[in-house]
């Protein structure tokens, strides 16, 4: 009896332990919840009450983290973050692309920015329609007559694309411009499959439908390089052409070929900088110090700040940002960005339920006369896909227009939920078409077989004994493939009509091949080649519109929604996940990109229309 005593007491013991435990976490965690909330409060009411500077000198471009159309994040917590929190997170870090070209076009007509210097070291990605757009933007502030400087210790391709636009570029003694080329790469893990013996089931219909490859095969199969390559190299013409044009020389001079390069840089015993002045990729090779006295001779200097006269192009956005409240947008932009899948919109994921019932509100509001759908995603679910075509083909039956802005990529799913649209504008760099559809069920039956774990039981159909610790059967495979077909047939029929074209024609240049916007010109998937400036335009024209206010519709997140999400983001950014941690960072992008879709497909037929290696370029 004694020794059961002791045992009662010992679990009684130790609950109260993990009571405690839980009780000390919910309490520490309240109390930094609302540590940040007061002190974030604390510092944005300092930081706004501050007298506005009567004399700014250069808009300093000091772009840190990502390029993306929608933020997951809104402010005030990425304003709250760089306060506390410094640079910490600068990877991390998500950036307005139509932000950061108002900025721009509001220092554009600012007596008090007199010029602009682009410094671009912690700017990790950005697609090339986008970076495209900032630089109309920059060459808009140059026609101004104000001189634009870019400096750095390295330029990577993104950030030597931006450069590109400047009057001058100044480059570090020890630095480089890594003008390399463009690849795109996959992890394939078949063979490991088969080694832990999990049962793939895959269905699929289109000869370049390459997303599911990565479980098929242990290679890229001919095809998919054969697609893949074409694009790739539209992609890097493209590239060179436009640093080519920004610095009045030739594809031939930014890029003389890997074996030219390599005799360039034994001519000039190894100094990527020397190699980047004589191809006349930058200007000057300045320490940082020489860089400072140039730009303090045309800004000035700032005792208080010890630096030139400048502001950040965060602070200048706040302080120029439109904050009134009572106008009334006539033209609805809806953000489409990410993998498309059912449900609420998270970060990095477009929500079908979400962006539906944005368009149902844009279509229900008397005040929105026209809809721009801005789609930047590899597509998704095809349930959550259609989920958004039928609501933007409500918006068409009710006589609203819609035009289709396509960003650095809008494929498979992206595509699908253009089909409404009265016109469709892209980028010659966007990646679209990729029009095909693909299923997979993975099954463990064979792994839970090495341990001595069986699954058994009754069922009143075939159809039904479905269980993924037992795999499927013929007629549930063949059920499935015949759906994944008709979903081929219903996607190539939605272009058809779409495009004013029959589905044997569709058929041709769709089966999952991806296009760029200028071979998707040619082949009549889209009706012009621009940018969203453009697509304001038409959709003015089409609405009749003599003025425009844009009304950007975004998910409404909670006040705790979005501490959390910024929290987790600081999170991340001091503490790197094991993966980041040990594997190269190509490696690591791509394992996380293929987890993040394949744990978050959610279709109910599991039916996807996705293009898993369209944003995978370095």
């Amino acid at each position: 009896m004694r020794q059961i005593w002791e045992i009662i007491a010992t679990v009684f013991k130790f609950s109260w332990r993990i009571l405690n435990f839980i009780r000390e976490l919910v309490f520490n965690t309240i109390f930094i919840v609302l540590f940040f909330v007061v002190i974030g409060s604390v510092v944005l009411y300092q930081s706004d009450s501050k007298p506005e500077k009567n004399y700014f000198g250069a808009l300093y471009v000091d772009l840190q983290g990502v390029i993306v159309d929608q933020v997951s994040a809104p402010d005030p917590f990425g304003r709250m973050s760089r306060e506390l929190l410094g640079t910490s997170n600068s990877r991390m870090q998500e950036n307005s692309l139509f932000d950061i070209v108002d900025a721009i076009r509001n220092a554009e007509t600012d007596d008090r920015i007199t010029g602009m210097v682009l410094r671009l070291d912690n700017l990790v990605s950005a697609d090339q329609p986008s970076l495209a757009y900032i630089g109309k933007a920059i060459k808009e502030f140059k026609a101004s007559g104000k001189p634009v400087y870019a400096i750095g210790d390295n330029f990577s391709q993104p950030q030597y694309y931006l450069a590109s636009f400047a009057d001058d570029i100044y480059l570090s003694p020890q630095g480089s411009v890594s003008v390399l080329g463009f690849s795109t790469n996959s992890i394939y893990y078949k063979s490991l499959l088969e080694t832990l013996k999990v049962s793939s089931h895959i269905f699929r219909v289109g000869t370049y439908k390459s997303a599911v490859e990565p479980m098929m095969r242990d290679n890229m199969s001919p095809e998919a390089r054969e697609a893949n390559q074409q694009w790739l190299n539209a992609l890097w013409n493209n590239y060179l052409s436009a640093l080519a044009t920004n610095r009045n020389t030739t594809d031939k001079q930014i890029f003389p070929g890997a074996d030219e390069i390599l005799n360039q840089l034994r001519a000039n015993k190894g100094s990527s900088a020397q190699y980047a002045l004589k191809q006349k990729l930058v200007d000057k090779i300045y320490t940082h110090e020489e860089s400072e006295n140039i730009l303090t001779k045309h800004f000035g200097w700032n005792k208080e700040d010890k630096q030139f006269n400048s502001i950040s192009i965060y602070d200048y956005s706040v302080q120029t940002a439109d904050t009134s409240t009572n106008k009334t947008g006539n033209i609805a932009v809806i953000v489409v960005q990410g993998a498309i899948m059912d449900g609420p919109q998270t970060a990095g994921i477009a929500g079908g339920d979400t962006i539906a019932s944005q368009i149902r509100d844009a279509r229900l509001d008397d005040n929105i006369k026209a809809i721009i759908l801005r789609v930047n995603s590899p597509g998704g679910s095809v349930s959550a896909s259609d989920l958004i075509r039928s609501e933007l083909a409500s918006v068409r039956a009710a006589g609203k227009p819609i035009v289709v802005s396509m960003g650095g990529m809008a494929a498979s799913g992206g595509y699908w939920v253009s089909t409404p649209a009265n016109y469709i504008i892209a980028s010659p760099s966007t990646l679209t078409g990729s029009i095909g559809i693909f299923g997979v069920i993975n099954t463990f039956e064979n792994t839970l077989e090495t341990i001595g774990v069986y699954t058994d039981g009754v069922s009143t159909s075939p159809l039904a004994d479905l269980s993924l610790t037992k795999g499927i059967t013929p007629q549930f495979s063949d059920m499935m493939q015949l759906t994944i077909e008709n979903g081929y047939e219903t996607f190539i029929g939605l272009v058809a009509k779409s495009r004013h074209k029959t589905p044997a024609e569709i058929d041709k240049i769709a089966q999952g091949r991806v296009w760029v916007g200028q071979d998707a010109l040619k082949n009549g998937l889209v009706d012009e080649l621009g940018d969203f400036d453009d697509a304001v335009s038409k959709a003015a024209e089409l609405a009749k519109l003599d003025s425009v206010e844009l009304d950007w519709m975004s998910p409404e997140l909670s006040f705790m929604d979005q501490l959390l999400l910024e929290l987790t983001t600081n999170v991340q950014a001091v503490m790197p996940d094991m993966l980041q941690a040990f594997l190269p960072p190509a490696v690591a992008t791509d394992i996380r990109q293929q987890a993040q879709f394949f744990l978050k497909m959610n279709d109910p037929q599991n039916r996807y229309a996705f293009c898993l290696n369209c944003a995978d370029i370095n």
